[in-house]
């Protein structure tokens, strides 16, 4: 047999680890694209000239890009037969991707524990994005549902990971050169500076962007993401093709410009939630909560961990019922640290 099925619950072993296929070469297009797709416009990830003015070489590719592509190589042999993606935690971006810069991606599986329906269970790897120098660009944990092929197979001993409630802003990653100290805030849109955000301030970022299914799969195609459930209408009950989560994932970093437009770089992913399924024709919207913050030895260089909540409708800053349950309208729940000049 020369196709391949892809991987099913009983497949994965722990401590296993996988390298990915394709490796993949960054052009100026994947920022073209990302741009065109979502409403992105930081400065740092916008302009050569801006990033040079602030220590960089040139513009990085947008953080969530360079996620995305790595991500997108890990399907085929992670969630290719996922029923859901469920979390995210300890993601660390530790060096800036730029154009022609080559990524590929190794995970290795950290836990495994079957469902109770012994239909599915839950598989945990931890993934590097490692580009052509063989330096690891970025890493984060995720779990995923996978459907089991043969639900007669044997479930193996359960290993859940003690995973890190948050990245510790000691272990953040200023990339080398970055200095904020000339910043220029006019050319990046807003006036708002570290100093200016109190932990428990509350963002809303008003402007909504309504999902189409051509721009879903666009960006699902972009990122080589090849899961089923993305593409294949037939492959769940309700004959809807469930939206990739980390297109909304940018959709509502993109919308958040609107407040925090000077977040210029995503430097950690503490936790994330993909709450409720999206679907084509759901309007998303997103608001913002200041959880932290905490100073760099990097000149004129702050951090923001915040709370970044995108729904398809209801009232801005609600979350969650008084079962503690998300609200049916909350997409996502994702925790992340960003830099910010001070």
């Amino acid at each position: 047999m020369k196709t391949n099925p892809g991987r099913f619950f009983e497949d994965y072993r722990m401590g296993e680890v996988i390298a990915h296929a394709v490796p993949r070469t960054v052009s100026g297009g994947e920022r073209a694209l990302y741009h065109a797709l979502y409403p992105a416009r930081h400065a740092l990830h916008s302009s050569d000239e801006f990033a040079r003015a602030c220590g960089l070489p040139a513009a990085p590719i947008d953080d969530l890009a360079a996620f995305h592509v790595v991500f997108g190589k890990t399907v085929p042999d992670i969630s290719l037969n996922a029923v859901a993606n469920l979390g995210y935690a300890e993601g660390r971006w530790l060096k800036p991707v730029y154009t022609g810069d080559t990524l590929r991606a190794e995970s290795t599986v950290i836990g495994l524990k079957e469902n109770s329906n012994g239909k599915s269970g839950v598989v945990w790897v931890g993934t590097r994005g490692i580009n052509q120098h063989g330096e690891t660009v970025l890493e984060y944990v995720r779990w995923v549902m996978v459907r089991k092929g043969d639900t007669s197979s044997p479930a193996p001993d359960p290993v859940i990971p003690k995973l890190a409630a948050s990245v510790a802003p000691d272990g953040l990653v200023v990339p080398e050169g970055l200095d904020f100290s000339n910043y220029d805030f006019g050319l990046a849109g807003e006036p708002h500076r570290w100093g200016d955000y109190q932990v428990g301030e509350t963002i809303d970022h008003v402007d909504g962007v309504t999902i189409e299914e051509a721009e879903h799969m666009l960006a699902t195609r972009l990122w080589q993401n090849t899961a089923k459930v993305h593409f294949d209408a037939t492959f769940r009950e309700d004959g809807k093709r469930l939206i990739y989560g980390g297109h909304v994932i940018s959709m509502a970093r993109a919308l958040s410009f609107n407040g925090l437009a000077n977040a210029q770089m995503i430097v950690a992913l503490n936790g994330g939630a993909h709450a409720n399924p999206c679907f084509a024709g759901d309007t998303v919207k997103a608001w913002t909560e200041v959880l932290d913050k905490a100073e760099t030895s990097a000149p004129g260089v702050g951090a923001l961990r915040l709370r970044l909540v995108a729904t398809k409708g209801g009232e801005p800053f609600a979350l969650r019922g008084e079962d503690g349950k998300y609200l049916p309208e909350v997409l996502l729940d994702l925790d992340y640290w960003a830099l910010i000049p001070r």
